[in-house]
Parts: structure tokens; C-alpha cells; sequence
């Protein structure tokens, strides 16, 4: 699969800053062009009407001697050649001096104090004219007219640009070194930041030193030491995790090479039956202690989340409890259900969450009732899976109590009921296997991991009681599950209904 280039924001901060200032300069140098070109052409205009008034003044002075005294003075006045002047002054009758064939009128004209201004065809060139007309008593007016080709004018305009645009120019080539500083110092930042990554290490996993980062980029930086804090967290439970299981898993897999050495070595059929027993029962338990490991490794946050689906806790509670209703009967234990805030069993209690895992926590609170109530109670022993629904801050929960009649918790040790590898003394001098402690660590991890709880109390009558709470799901969410029941109600499919108190 193609991969999509990777973008340099080096690249783009240069691009989409050097892109519009290089515009804004060529911009400039339009408008500039344009200021020139009418500022040219507005002194280009008052230059010629100035020059047609100085002659038409010394007209007027001469008076009759002007045919004589006059051509000399407009030589002198229009032969620079680098002007490119071209003049005519006449009388209507007589050609006094100058280029008869200018012509006497053209477009675009405007006045311009005395004079009029205004374009024409000269010798096949475009010539702006000034003219200036002199009132002569008792004759024709006098008509005086002076030009310059429209191109002396571009000339002129591009120097002007020139001027310009060498200092905008400049400045521009000044603009994009300074950008390019700027984007590489205020990038500078990110190089340390990544600099500072790239030296830990998966034992190190220290925080990021924000003390010289921007405030722009400690969004970043904040999501980073959170996800390296997490992962540091995961990475130390996962190192506890393994040398825990490391230790646990020592003793019985050193039991069961013992017993098969024993089974081996024995030479009475007694002692290798006995020996066989022994293997057995520690292989049991070391079966039992992997499962367990497993069970909590999958309660570790992450994927599990993943598979979340609509549980009907009470539906789970039952199912789970009818479960273990042939290891109760073998124990002599009464093992019953009740539901107190539905009796009828109709309405379902929904929530988000991992079926096997809520159901592994419901078979590790019945494993954990059966092993210790039996040899605490000769006759009468009794455990009780209670479902119900309660709030706590405005929010509907599930609670399962699975509660027993059997000696209970200590209470110095209720503190410690949900650690890992945890085992209470008095439960094993009392002469039960108390397990490796991982039964209730398990339970503890899969409700935090659905964002429930599980605590202990005692039971009123005596005995162990344990509560766990899960959120539901809001009522709308789980309509389609009520709706499910009246379309089955409607077509008379009969649900089964488990009675309050019901024994399993």
C-alpha cells in the first residue's frame, strides 16, 4: 500500500510564508509602476504646458517683432536632443517656426491652466502635445504647440521603477533571510524535544523537561509525559507481573517434580498410587494457577475494552450460579438466587462490558464461597447470589452480592483481600488450600477495567458477604433489549422465570 509522503512543516511555514511575501513584493512593484507612470505622465504634461506658456509669454512681449525675435529663442529652447521636443507655433496663415506638420488637434485632451493638452499621430509616432494659444489685436492668435513622443515617457517610468524596486528588492531578500531564521528557531524547540525522546530508554522512561519549551507545544509535550507515565506504569505492572507469576509458578511445578520422582522411585503399589495422587493434585493446582495468570493478564486494560459488548447482568448472575450448582450439591451447599428489585425477572439489567471476563468474576466469588464455607459449617451451609439495582451519584448500577454463612474475613485482613498473591493465615490454618491469592486480585482488576467496583463486609448473619457494582447502560440505549421481550411476550414464547428466592 502507498504511503503518503511525509510533510515537512520546515518546508510548509517557509512555503506559506516566503510564497505571500514574494507576492506582496511583486504586488508592490505593480502598484509602484503604476504611481510611476501617472506621476510621469502628470509632469511630463505640466513640462510641456510649461514650456507652450514660456514661449506664448515672450510672444506677447516681443508683440510684432515676435515672427522675428521668437524662432531663435524656440530653438534654443526645444534642440536638446535627448527631450525629443517637437514644437510648432504658427498664426493660422503664416508658419512661424518649428514642424508645420504637427498636428493641430488629437484625443485624450485635458486643460491644464493655460493650456491644452492632448495625444496625436506624429511622422507614425504618438505624441503628447501641449498647446497655448496667444490673442494677437487686430490678427490671427497666435498658436503654439510643443510635444515629446509618449515613449520618452515609459523611459522615464521605468526609471522610476528601477528606483523603486532596487530597494523593495532588498528588502524582500532581507524578509526571506529572516523568515528562514525565525522558522528554524522557533523549530529549534522540536529538535531538542526529539533529541530528548530518541535518549530514553524502555528502563528510563523519564518525563520531558518542559522548563524551555513553548507554550504552543506543552499541549504536546504534556500528552507525551502522560503516555510515557502510563507506559512506565504498565511496563513496572508487567515486570511485577512476571517475577510474581515467576515465584508462584516455582512452588508447584517443584511439587509436581517431586511427586513424579517419588512415583518413579517408589517401589510399594501403595506408595506409587499415593505418589500418583499427590502428582495429580499438584499438577491441579498448577493448571489452576495458570489459568488464573492468564484470566489476569486479559483483565490489564488495553484490547479487552475492544470487545465490549450489551451484558444482561442478572441473566449472567443466574447462568453463572447454575454453574456451580453440581460442585455445591457435592459439597452439601445450598446455593441460591434472588432478584430484589425485579422479582418477576423481566426487565433486564444492561451494561457495556467483556462477558468472559464478568462472567470469570462471578466464578471466582462462588469458587472462593465453596472452598471456604464447607469446612466451616458441618451442615447448613448456605451461599446467596443477590441481584439488584442501585444509584450512586445519579448513576444506575448493577450490584451482585454473592454472600455465605462461613467464617468471614478477619478484620485485619480485609485491607488486603484484593492484593495479588494475597492469602490469608487463619483460612489456611484452618486446613484449606488457600489457593495461590489471585481470585479476588482478578475480580478487583476486571471491575476497575469496566469501571465498576467489588468491596467486602461482613454478612449480618455472620459469614463473608462481597458486592460488586457495574454502570448501566442509560435506559434508551437498552430499549431494543425490552423491545426484544415484548415481541417475544407477543408471540408467546414464554422466558424463563426465575423466582426470588430460587435455589440453584
Amino acid at each position: 500500500m502507498h504511503q503518503p509522503a511525509a510533510i515537512s512543516l520546515r518546508r510548509t511555514l517557509l512555503r506559506r510564508l516566503a510564497a505571500p511575501l514574494s507576492l506582496l513584493a511583486l504586488m508592490s512593484g505593480l502598484i509602484a509602476y503604476w504611481l510611476a507612470w501617472q506621476y510621469t505622465q502628470h509632469v511630463v504634461d505640466r513640462s510641456l504646458a510649461d514650456l507652450a506658456t514660456a514661449i506664448s509669454k515672450e510672444i506677447q512681449i516681443a508683440g510684432p517683432d515676435a515672427p522675428v525675435t521668437v524662432p531663435p529663442l524656440a530653438q534654443a529652447m526645444f534642440s536638446d536632443p535627448v527631450e525629443h521636443l517637437v514644437y510648432r507655433i504658427s498664426n493660422g496663415e503664416t508658419e512661424i517656426a518649428g514642424d508645420n506638420t504637427l498636428p493641430l488637434q488629437g484625443t485624450n485632451v485635458r486643460r491644464m491652466h493655460y493650456a491644452y493638452v492632448f495625444e496625436t499621430q506624429h511622422q507614425g509616432v504618438t505624441v503628447r502635445v501641449a498647446q497655448v494659444r496667444v490673442d494677437q489685436q487686430g490678427g490671427n492668435p497666435f498658436v503654439v504647440e510643443v510635444g515629446q513622443p509618449v515613449h520618452h515617457r515609459f523611459r522615464i517610468a521605468a526609471e522610476f521603477l528601477v528606483a523603486i524596486m532596487m530597494p523593495l528588492l532588498l528588502l524582500l531578500l532581507a524578509g526571506w533571510v529572516i523568515v528562514w531564521r525565525v522558522v528554524n528557531q522557533q523549530l529549534n524547540p522540536l529538535t531538542a524535544l526529539a533529541d530528548s525522546l530518541n535518549r530514553q530508554t524502555h528502563t528510563s522512561l523519564e518525563p520531558v523537561d518542559e522548563s524551555y519549551v513553548p507554550v504552543e507545544i506543552r499541549p504536546l509535550t504534556g500528552a507525551l509525559n502522560a503516555l510515557l507515565d502510563r507506559l512506565k506504569s504498565a511496563l513496572d505492572a508487567q515486570r511485577k507481573f512476571i517475577a510474581d507469576a515467576a515465584h508462584q509458578l516455582r512452588t508447584p511445578l517443584t511439587a509436581v517434580k517431586l511427586h513424579a520422582e517419588q512415583a518413579v522411585v517408589a517401589r510399594d503399589p501403595q506408595q506409587t498410587l499415593a505418589a500418583v495422587h499427590e502428582l495429580r493434585a499438584a499438577a491441579d493446582r498448577a493448571v489452576r494457577l495458570s489459568n488464573q495468570l492468564l484470566s489476569l493478564a486479559r483483565a490489564e486494560p488495553g484490547e479487552q475494552a475492544a470487545r465490549f459488548v450489551d451484558v444482561d447482568m442478572a441473566a449472567l448472575a443466574f447462568d453463572t450460579g447454575a454453574e456451580w450448582v453440581p460442585r455445591a450439591l457435592s459439597v452439601h451447599v445450598d446455593l441460591g438466587f434472588q432478584r430484589l428489585d425485579d422479582p418477576s425477572n423481566d426487565h433486564p439489567l444492561m451494561a457495556r462490558g467483556n462477558p468472559v471476563l464478568l462472567h470469570e468474576v462471578m466464578a471466582n466469588l462462588l469458587d472462593n464461597a465453596l472452598k471456604y464455607v464447607p469446612p466451616s459449617r458441618a451442615d447448613g451451609a448456605r451461599i446467596t447470589v443477590t441481584v439488584s439495582q442501585t444509584s450512586i451519584d445519579d448513576l444506575h448500577m448493577a450490584e451482585i452480592a454473592v454472600e455465605d454463612n462461613g467464617p468471614g474475613v478477619p478484620r485485619s485482613q480485609q485491607a488486603d483481600l484484593f492484593k495479588r498473591f494475597f492469602r490469608g493465615d487463619g483460612q489456611t490454618e484452618a486446613g484449606v488450600d488457600s489457593g495461590a491469592g489471585l481470585g479476588l486480585a482478578i475480580v478487583h482488576d476486571i471491575m476497575v477495567l469496566h469501571h465498576g467496583s467489588v468491596h467486602y463486609e461482613d454478612a449480618p448473619g455472620g459469614g463473608a458477604r462481597f458486592i460488586v457494582r457495574i454502570p448501566l447502560l442509560p435506559r434508551g440505549a437498552s430499549e431494543g433489549v425490552a423491545t426484544a421481550h415484548d415481541a417475544d411476550a407477543r408471540r408467546g414464547t414464554k422466558k424463563p422465570a426465575h423466582s426470588a428466592p430460587v435455589d440453584l
